[in-house]
């Protein structure tokens, strides 16, 4: 055995700067083995071409051949259940501690409170720290210590402890230095963890100043093309989200700035309530009684409705893995309220095409549509799915691009009629909420 190593464990985490666990880890007295696992946990349940892999697996890549190139160090790759790895590098390393950043998902908390159990069996420190969010948990919440449920007093307490926050920027360039020299750590490649390159790639995000700018006024156009794009690199942490809110703070843009926060509340909510990503924040919603009708479902996941906007965005999503933020809503209110079907089958749809996926901002999105979510739309609210038109496309740019056949005679007819979809869901939200 060689002598004592630290671990520091990428997840949500890709980049070598400004990355808190990472930089905490190198600033100590043992070298860094840095890894990351394809947590087989997570992946068998992804399509085998999946983006998001891809892009996981190529940004890796990237980061290992840096370490190589001018550090002399790699990254481990491993594609396993963590455990299991935790079990092989105790028998491969003598391990001093174990760092990486937080993890809020359900899945996530448990898994990172075995993998502590573990390490504490064998006296090995694990030290987890905040870097996906400014603030997390209980750190905005009601003067009582209640969390908030309503966006806009969140975000007005978040702005307030912000002005009181030193936003420090975690530059590892100086410390680098400390990792562990090997430059041949295990490698893998797509094939060996049982997945192919995908044909679709993920964006890259755009937040110029100009962007930032113009991001209020352009930001509901979906022709425009008007947003960063930002969602897959925060989620998955190309990007950093210190580096991100310093330049929406420094460009003085507050809509762009609260798009950040909103991520931050629907994070806390998961937190807070993690029972939420399979039941109704509102638990009498639970008591509607959804339709499914498979073929019906099919339609809207093929974006064949009828209804064009909406199947521009179906038909995006699917062919790019995203859908413009507007759209987004517009194809959730209209499963759930014009075909009466359970908001969870559209969270388990965009989870599995959506490159941005963040469980916690999907589920909280797909309850607001629903009726049944924290600051939820209310129930009565209903896009009509023509006048969204009017109001977002009205020269049809957005809809050309992605339905060029709805003015032909071989677009579908619209698959239920607005006027009588309403009164169906009224009715039936009605006998569940009364």
């Amino acid at each position: 055995m060689s002598k004592k190593v630290t671990i520091f464990w990428f997840r949500r985490d890709l980049r070598l700067d400004d990355n808190l666990g990472f930089y905490e880890a190198l600033k100590g007295e043992h070298p860094v083995l840095p890894i990351f696992i394809f947590d087989t946990n997570i992946l068998k349940e992804l399509p085998k071409d999946d983006a998001r892999v891809t892009f996981i697996h190529q940004t890796l890549q990237t980061m290992r051949q840096t370490l190589q190139d001018d550090y002399n160090s790699s990254i481990a790759l491993f594609n396993a259940e963590p455990e299991a790895v935790f079990k092989q590098l105790r028998k491969d390393y003598d391990i001093a501690s174990v760092y990486t950043n937080h993890d809020y998902e359900p899945y996530a908390t448990e898994r990172d409170e075995a993998i502590k159990t573990f390490l504490d069996a064998h006296d090995i420190a694990f030290k987890t720290y905040k870097d996906h969010v400014i603030f997390e948990k209980n750190e905005v919440v009601k003067k009582d210590g209640d969390p908030y449920l309503v966006y806009t007093p969140y975000m007005r307490t978040w702005k307030e402890k912000f002005k009181n926050t030193d936003l420090n920027i975690y530059y590892t360039n100086s410390v680098l230095n400390n990792l562990i020299a090997h430059s041949r750590l295990p490698n893998l490649s797509l094939a060996d963890i049982g997945f192919e390159t995908s044909s679709q790639e993920i964006t890259p995000y755009t937040v110029t100043p100009t962007l930032i700018q113009d991001y209020e006024d352009h930001r509901n156009f979906p022709a425009e093309d008007a947003t960063s794009h930002l969602g897959p690199h925060l989620r998955f942490g190309t990007v950093s989200i210190r580096k991100m809110i310093k330049k929406a703070i420094s460009e003085n843009n507050e809509v762009f700035w609260q798009e950040l926060i909103w991520r931050e509340f629907f994070m806390q909510i998961l937190w807070h309530f993690p029972e939420t990503t399979t039941k109704a924040f509102k638990p009498k919603y639970d008591r509607i009684e959804w339709r499914y009708n498979e073929d019906e479902f099919k339609t809207w996941c093929e974006g064949k409705t009828g209804y064009p906007l909406v199947d521009a965005g179906m038909r995006q999503l699917n062919a790019t893995g995203f859908m413009h933020n507007r759209v987004r809503m517009l194809v959730g209110s209209f499963l759930c309220k014009h075909l009466l079907m359970d908001w969870r089958l559209g969270e388990a749809y965009f989870a599995e095409k959506l490159h941005d996926y963040e469980m916690a901002s999907n589920v909280g999105n797909w309850q607001w549509v629903a009726g049944c979510g924290v600051d939820a739309a209310p129930y009565f609210r209903i896009f009509n799915p023509t006048t969204q038109i009017k109001k977002f496309d009205k020269d049809h740019e957005y809809i050309k691009q992605w339905v060029p056949d709805y003015q032909e005679l071989s677009y579908p007819k619209p698959m239920v009629d607005h006027k009588e979809a309403r009164e169906r869901c009224l009715t039936t939200y009605k006998a569940a909420l009364n």
